[in-house]
């Protein structure tokens, strides 16, 4: 029998900012977190990495006994059990990801870059060239919820960019016969992926990073991949950042977080619903409204006590609401609140005041901002068109959400002539000498001292 949810209140936090003389390095540290941050997690985790390295498929075993409760033989998920799962796909469903797969082609599409090439001078050709790396592997999370979008959000990009192999992990569902949920592999069919694992966690990762040699018991090993992507809990976010060096990776999309700048124009309920929405993720979930007006958040807060207790997974959202990490920022006016919003750096902004497009414009620290009361987060999480693996925890200050350029990798090409490097030839030899470096200088008069044509 399920246990009735809590009727126990939100605890909903306020945070004061106004009248504060703060530096830039008081107001980051001053931004509601998570009590656990990922440096707690790195010892488990790189513990998990080094096992998978180098015990390969026994280790794997092992930990999917351990965390998902499932007896595998090999991960790879058999051709039949794929097609089993598109066959037993809803229809209303199937039509969802239809349209979420061709919005977001679309927007990705757009977003390949061209080759550059310019001549600096006459003979002197550069070339900016965009070349996919060969292999990636995406990430699809499990656990609390199911997530066909994350594996459209994935793959999508991946094939816009060129990538020519790709493996998909999410991971075993003990109620599925150990495999990943059915709606996920129904929706990495119909992207046309048949490389999925029954993989989770820091191990997948570590397993997609490193590879896996063959096995005499075990079959064929799985390739190392060039990238790996895709959003999870802390303990993926920290495994990315770990084997970061060995493979390239999106960004530590971790637990996710919403931060909402509203003025007193915005709707409270609105409001209300949208942080709801993102807190029925993850008990760790962060969200978060920064605003101006008193009037506001007391209406915010007494949205959220009725939503949070009549919403489906209400015990994870009071918690995610009442953590350190979820709150109200009251700010003197909307030019502080864009101050505070760039120090939270948050996954997911939405802009809901007066003139929101403006204020949008001048936000610089965010995964994706969203314009107006009519652009829910929900709408980016599905189907906007845009990417919904974004950075978390502040990251978004110097990291990208999930796009094509992710799998893309700039080659610059180099096409100079006699004549053009002889024009330069004398700037390098006065540099290669300030240097102390005579033989780069040399490399470039061996060219024109008669022993070269």
């Amino acid at each position: 029998m399920t246990p009735a949810p809590s009727t126990s209140p939100v605890s909903f936090r306020t945070l004061d900012l106004r009248g504060l003389a703060l530096s830039p390095r008081e107001l980051k540290n001053a931004m509601p977190r998570a009590a656990a941050s990922a440096l707690s997690s790195e010892a488990a985790v790189q513990a998990i990495i080094d096992d998978v390295r180098d015990r390969g498929f026994d280790a794997l075993r092992d930990l999917a006994r351990r965390f998902d409760g499932v007896e595998q033989d090999h991960p790879r998920v058999p051709a039949e059990i794929i097609a089993a799962a598109v066959a037993g796909l809803d229809g209303d469903v199937r039509s969802a990801l239809d349209e979420a797969i061709r919005r977001a082609r679309i927007f990705a599409r757009a977003q390949v870059p061209a080759d550059v090439e310019v001549e600096i001078a006459e003979g002197a050709r550069l070339t900016h060239k965009w070349i996919a790396v060969d292999r990636v592997g995406l990430y699809v999370p499990g656990g609390l919820a199911v997530y066909p979008s994350s594996v459209v959000m994935n793959v999508v990009p991946a094939q816009a960019a060129g990538v020519g192999s790709i493996a998909l992990a999410s991971p075993p569902q003990k109620e599925f016969g150990g495999w990943p949920h059915p709606v996920i592999l129904a929706a990495a069919s119909m992207l046309g992926i048949t490389e999925v694992y029954a993989m989770g966690g820091a191990q997948a990762v570590a397993a997609l990073a490193h590879g896996i040699p063959d096995g005499p018991d075990a079959g064929p090993g799985i390739d190392p991949v060039t990238v790996v992507t895709g959003p999870g809990n802390v303990f993926v976010a920290t495994a990315k950042r770990l084997v970061r060096g060995q493979v390239g990776i999106d960004s530590e999309a971790g637990t996710t977080e919403i931060a909402v700048l509203a003025d007193a124009t915005a709707d409270a309920d609105l409001v209300a619903a949208d942080l709801v929405s993102q807190a029925e993720h993850d008990p760790q979930a962060a969200s978060v409204l920064v605003t101006d007006s008193e009037d506001l958040a007391r209406a915010v807060v007494e949205a959220l006590q009725v939503r949070a207790a009549a919403t489906r997974h209400a015990d994870r959202v009071r918690t995610a609401l009442s953590g350190p990490q979820s709150g109200v920022i009251l700010v003197e006016d909307i030019d502080h609140g864009i101050a505070v919003c760039d120090a939270y750096a948050a996954e997911h902004l939405e802009i809901q005041t007066a003139d929101a497009g403006a204020v949008a414009a001048r936000i610089r620290n965010a995964g994706a901002i969203f314009v107006g009361a009519y652009s829910p987060v929900s709408l980016g999480d599905y189907c906007a068109g845009s990417n919904h693996v974004l950075p978390t925890g502040g990251t978004a200050s110097f990291a990208s959400g999930l796009n094509v350029t992710t799998f893309l990798r700039a080659v610059q090409v180099v096409d100079y002539d006699r004549a053009a490097l002889a024009q330069v030839s004398s700037s390098i030899l006065a540099l290669s000498d300030a240097e102390n470096l005579p033989a780069h200088g040399e490399a470039v008069t061996a060219r024109f001292d008669g022993t070269a044509a």
